[in-house]
């Protein structure tokens, strides 16, 4: 079988080995497991890998390389429109090689997949769908199109199309999936989480306006006024870093405010597993790994109420929902906070859901989605 993956996610060449963004090429080298050849279609960029770029593992991998471009503003849509026929060309010519065609979604890569796969109906086809699909969500024209082009069964033939949570009006193509990042063999009894000393919160996610690395900051520097021992590590790299900085010297707050950068897998389980609560205020999500993670090893989620956080969260039974206005929130997260009953059931509830969602079970749905047919 030849599997065909088609997305916007940088790749890095090293002599015979391609790398990505571990938690992307982790959760695609399931999905090339039964495949005898793999190409992927995706930009590339020549910078070396980091910490959190990881290598497919795959003996039979061949890299088709197009051009990034975006739609953002005049200029670039027409510098977009320039590169799109050598870029659709390509994904064309790979698209008829494969037996197997995956879509990565959302983004400009995806979108431009979504249109040339209708041209191939009788291929199989699967998409995995990472951002938010709440119909009622705002969101980009280019989110809302290649939703739409690959939900409509006229439109697209002979494919499923993976989303995070159940929603209002899905139809025959769309199937509710969710993602996981460790193995049942990993579960061990947790550790004792006691709320004496210093409380430990932890932020993982770029360093970008849309997730609110500075929100949380100031959730945390509220609840350090009003008498709590707290600290916080945001762990990720982003633009919004210089400014995170900059805030944490002039109010004084580098003694309990912290910024790790970007870290391995088993550094943040490390970290999770020492910490109180794991934070997430974000604009927008698909199925935030970061809260799935840090629930496994028994933190409890803070997030916003945005696409499957209130489904994950079970609308507050195991975590606490955000209102993303300072006082509120910092006052649910004090009353949390000296209630250890409290804190302590939403701590049991959290680890025991997230323990379901396993790297086994993921990778079952995935091979009846890639083998069965």
């Amino acid at each position: 079988m030849t599997f065909v993956i088609i997305t916007h996610v940088p790749h890095i060449q090293t002599e015979n080995s391609y790398f990505a963004y571990a938690p992307y090429v982790q959760e695609m080298n399931i999905w090339i497991k039964p495949a005898d050849k793999v190409i992927v279609v995706a930009p590339k960029t020549n910078i070396a890998p980091t910490a959190i770029d990881l290598a497919y593992d795959h003996q039979n991998i061949e890299f088709v390389p197009i051009a990034r471009f975006d739609l953002l503003s005049a200029k670039a849509i027409f510098l977009a429109l320039v590169k799109l026929p050598k870029i659709g060309w390509r994904i064309y010519r790979s698209m008829k090689r494969a037996d197997h065609i995956h879509l990565r979604c959302p983004g400009n890569v995806g979108l431009l997949g979504a249109l040339v796969q209708i041209l191939f109906p009788h291929k199989i086809k699967t998409v995995k769908y990472a951002g938010n699909w709440d119909p009622k969500s705002k969101q980009p024209w280019s989110y809302r199109l290649q939703k739409w082009i690959v939900s409509t069964p006229f439109l697209s033939k002979n494919i499923q199309v993976l989303v995070y949570g159940e929603w209002e009006g899905m139809t025959k193509n769309v199937k509710p999936f969710f993602t996981a990042t460790y193995k049942e063999e990993e579960i061990v009894p947790p550790l004792s989480k006691h709320l004496e000393g210093a409380i430990a919160f932890v932020f993982v996610g770029g360093l970008v306006k849309g997730k609110n690395p500075l929100y949380a900051v100031h959730l945390v520097e509220a609840l350090f006024k009003k008498g709590q021992a707290v600290t916080l590590s945001l762990y990720g790299e982003g633009p919004e870093r210089k400014r995170i900085e900059q805030y944490l010297v002039e109010n004084n707050l580098e003694k309990i405010i912290s910024l790790k950068g970007n870290q391995t897998k088993e550094t943040l389980k490390r970290v999770y597993q020492s910490s109180h609560f794991v934070l997430l205020p974000s604009d927008s999500e698909g199925w935030p790994k970061a809260l799935a993670e840090g629930m496994f090893w028994g933190c409890v989620p803070i997030a916003t109420s945005v696409s499957c956080v209130p489904f994950m969260l079970d609308y507050g039974k195991r975590g606490v929902l955000l209102t993303r206005i300072l006082l509120n929130d910092s006052m649910q997260l004090i009353d949390l906070i000296e209630n250890r009953t409290a804190y302590n059931e939403k701590q049991a509830k959290a680890l025991n859901w997230s323990r379901t969602y396993t790297l086994n079970l993921f990778e079952k749905g995935i091979r009846a989605l890639v083998v069965s047919k």
